[in-house]
């Protein structure tokens, strides 16, 4: 079941969510299995009272998600059915577009009794979707009101959905949902009504604790037309970046031990280019040739990081062809992590075009692996992994 999750099959990602929402035979084995792929998508929970327009505002957020090119999962938790136990709103009735686009999966859950406005499997849930490739997981919680702050210890970045004409209902949640808010959300802006709604906000977030220097903004928007959808967006990714560091917890360059490692640039002579780099206080702390490469280096620290002169022992050579090709310059960007390993199976996992195929060993016993430039935007990327025999 993992592989065929892992390959991006529908009908196994449905079944896996039933095995874990089930509490069936081999739910934990298999949750287990997928955090090795888990953590890599950007989580956003979408919460508020009942009206709010939450499910038709995550529909319009799933929809410029695919128009920029993402993979999208949409966890819906909706009230329990007294009869069935099962989700008194079924998401995929209220969601009818995306049923011929394999790019979207949503999944409706019933909340179970669950407080907090999510289901008892939501996370578990969320990390399978992750490792079937879905690269930003919406989260919609039940609507039940001051009670669903769950969702802050799940999401990445949580958006609070109000209305206009809610009066004193604004008060009364600041309690709850107010506080656990990165971007307010003022939905049918059209109607009238919504520079109270706003001035509301500003007003009682000076009587609320907030950690990082992030202030959530307010955003307006008609989700039935789309309108704002686009700004909202934009600050749900401002937010990741800024306030979360997202990117950066997620690709293991935090500070534990992350960072930029080094430049390497491809030269015909060692001899001759560190005449220069000498000339500017820089001293060459290592020098090697990586038989397996065909590849002569010289590291020379620069502060926090370091300059890697290459220069090819044979022509036939990555080097040595990228000198016939394009000659001496920056050949590769290096980015130091921690778990290379898990990185590999991660960036593998999220289809990303890699240039090598296992992470091997290179100069100074250090552990890495090559991106390809089509992935990064035109630089190829070395990840760099302690070396072997140290802990990673």
């Amino acid at each position: 079941m993992l592989e065929r999750l892992r390959s991006g099959e529908v009908r196994s990602l449905a079944r896996a969510i039933s095995l874990v929402e089930g509490r069936l035979a081999g739910a934990a084995e298999l949750v287990k299995a997928c955090r090795e792929y888990g953590g890599t998508g950007l989580r956003v929970g979408v919460t508020g009272p009942p009206g709010a327009g939450k499910s038709t505002l995550v529909d319009q957020m799933a929809r410029w998600l695919r128009q920029d090119g993402l993979t999208v999962g949409v966890l819906a938790v909706d009230p329990s059915s007294p009869y069935t136990g099962g989700a008194l709103l079924g998401d995929r009735i209220r969601m009818q577009g995306f049923s011929e686009d394999p790019g979207v999966y949503i999944r409706s859950m019933a909340s179970r009794g669950a407080m907090g406005g999510l289901t008892r499997a939501a996370e578990e849930v969320c990390t399978l979707m992750e490792a079937a490739g879905r690269q930003t997981i919406l989260i919609e919680t039940v609507g039940v009101g001051q009670d669903e702050v769950d969702v802050i210890g799940l999401a990445d970045v949580t958006v609070v959905v109000l209305v206009p004409g809610m009066g004193d209902e604004v008060q009364s949640l600041k309690a709850g949902i107010m506080e656990v808010a990165d971007i307010f959300v003022v939905n049918k802006s059209d109607g009238g009504g919504a520079e109270r709604v706003e001035s509301e906000i500003l007003a009682m977030q000076g009587l609320t604790e907030r950690r990082g220097g992030w202030v959530p903004p307010v955003v307006r928007t008609v989700a039935t037309t789309g309108e704002g959808v686009v700004e909202l967006m934009e600050t749900v990714r401002r937010c990741a970046t800024e306030k979360k560091g997202l990117r950066t917890r997620r690709l293991g360059l935090g500070a534990a031990g992350g960072g930029l490692d080094h430049l390497g640039i491809a030269v015909r002579s060692i001899a001759a280019a560190r005449g220069f780099y000498e000339a500017l206080g820089l001293t060459v702390s290592h020098e090697e040739t990586v038989e397996h490469e065909k590849v002569k280096t010289a590291m020379l620290p620069l502060g926090a990081t370091r300059i890697e002169l290459l220069e090819p022992t044979e022509d036939d050579s990555t080097i040595g062809r990228f000198l016939a090709k394009r000659g001496e310059g920056l050949h590769h960007i290096a980015v130091h992590v921690e778990g290379i390993d898990e990185m590999f199976r991660r960036l593998t996992a999220q289809g990303i075009r890699l240039a090598s195929d296992g992470v091997r060993v290179g100069a100074g016993g250090h552990r890495y692996f090559f991106v390809h430039p089509a992935s990064t935007g035109g630089v190829l990327l070395e990840i760099v992994g302690n070396a072997t025999g140290s802990a990673e």
